[in-house]
């Protein structure tokens, strides 16, 4: 074992990198939620987006084509979602769970052929002057624009939240739709307004492990991030300063274990690649400890559905 081969410097800008899937896709789901709607396909549409934003950028050579295409193939699975639950009324959990079958089929089927294919590469952005910086320069100024663009979303979707008047009538709608139905807002249609951008969201993180944090295609390769998205939002208690420090969190523990395993540790792989989801299941096992707590921030009509009648 050789824990001196561990470079600092590499290990936190990796822990970046990987991250940003994760916190793309929470941060959409963070949205989805406030606005009242449970959506468990962010695994579905995790890899959905993978598969379409690597077929993109392989058949026309553009990155930035690949990641506007698992943007829109995201988008519209969740818009399957979106009106099956919120048009036709049918269950959240049961839908969700159902859009992440599919989501994994659809990808495999579409993957076929893209196995072994290297993508073209996505450019990192060094910024002058701040890029040159010893120790900070390397670790905060040296990523591809996809890292940056995560970090600027948290911050709008802060704000968009905390600040704006459309930001107000989400989550009033997430509150209590029926109420914001009295007021004569549009509850279906602010529901399915964010269920497509929490679609989008998860679309771009599935397209950056396709094209940037493993530059291959592999059937299944999101592993679950979809679901560590889900529980980060409840970790977060609904809020988006905290979804950045539970993807962080996960990021870094998923780098450290690879760390490690590259160290020559004298513990069984297995239990290593195990590590990012039992810390997760012990971060909701402390949250749900205080259910007084967790249920504070909660929206309180998650996962209820609305009828304009009822």
């Amino acid at each position: 074992m050789d824990l001196s081969a561990i470079n600092p410097l590499v290990l936190v800008a990796s822990l970046m990198v990987a991250a940003t899937p994760i916190l793309l896709a929470a941060i959409g789901e963070l949205v989805v939620e406030k606005a009242g709607v449970l959506n468990l396909g962010v695994e579905g549409m995790m890899i959905t987006g993978a598969i379409c934003g690597f077929a993109t950028a392989v058949e026309t050579g553009s990155p930035l084509l690949g990641f506007l295409a698992a943007f829109a193939g995201g988008a519209a699975l969740s818009l399957v979602f979106g009106v099956l639950t919120q048009v036709f009324l049918s269950n959240q959990v049961a839908t969700g769970l159902a859009l992440t079958l599919f989501g994994l089929g659809l990808s495999s089927l579409m993957g076929q052929g893209y196995t072994g294919i290297k993508p073209p590469p996505t450019a990192r952005i060094e910024i002058p002057v701040l890029a040159d910086l010893p120790v900070v320069g390397r670790i905060l100024f040296q990523h591809d624009w996809v890292v940056y663009a995560s970090l600027l979303l948290v911050a709008g979707v802060w704000a968009f939240l905390r600040y704006t008047r459309a930001g107000l009538v989400l989550r009033a709608v997430g509150e209590s739709h029926d109420a914001a139905h009295a007021l004569g807002y549009k509850v279906v249609r602010i529901r399915i307004l964010a269920i497509l951008f929490g679609g989008a969201c998860a679309g771009l993180g599935g397209a950056y492990i396709s094209l940037v944090r493993v530059p291959q295609w592999t059937d299944g390769m999101t592993s679950g991030a979809g679901w560590i998205a889900l529980a980060i939002v409840v970790f977060a208690s609904w809020k988006a300063p905290r979804v950045l420090l539970g993807a962080y969190l996960f990021g870094g523990v998923a780098v450290l274990q690879l760390n490690l395993q590259a160290a020559g540790i004298a513990i069984p792989v297995e239990y290593l690649s195990m590590a990012p989801y039992l810390i997760t299941i012990l971060v909701l096992v402390i949250m749900s400890a205080d259910r007084s707590r967790a249920a504070l921030n909660a929206p309180a009509s998650l996962g209820r559905s609305f009828h304009a009648s009822s």
